[in-house]
């Protein structure tokens, strides 16, 4: 069976790049609302669920593509479909004068309900810990 494209767009309410990509470019933003942990060696993400001396998860992912206040997108180590990523978009709405943060995923038909459900959990985690 083979993964399916998901596309989520959320509003930010910012017109600021640079604050927009320290929230979705870097270890410390990802942090405050992907993953409890996230840390960086070379292009290797490591996102920590969980606490560490109780149950959790631990993922990493390589960075396939990056362009500064623009876009991050990854591939999961262990993901088998190399077609498949996470892509991270910030893009500029003129008639809002506001950011849109589009966010690009894929999952199998049976996880679709659940991805979107983790995503809206995220998308609040955001603007609780931002306000965007």
């Amino acid at each position: 069976m083979k993964k399916q494209l998901i596309h989520i767009e959320h509003e930010l309410k910012s017109n600021s790049p640079s604050i927009i990509w320290q929230l979705i470019g870097t270890p410390e933003g990802l942090a405050r609302w992907i993953a409890d942990e996230v840390t960086l060696d070379g292009t290797t993400l490591t996102l920590i669920w969980g606490e560490t001396w109780r149950h959790h998860e631990i993922r990493k992912a390589e960075i396939t593509k990056q362009v500064k206040q623009s876009y991050l997108r990854m591939h999961w180590h262990d993901d088998p479909d190399p077609e498949a990523y996470l892509e991270l978009r910030m893009e500029y709405n003129e008639l809002t004068d506001d950011y849109m943060l589009l966010i690009t995923d894929f999952a199998f038909e049976d996880d679709l309900d659940s991805i979107r459900d983790l995503w809206d959990d995220n998308l609040e985690r955001l603007h609780q810990s931002s306000g965007l």
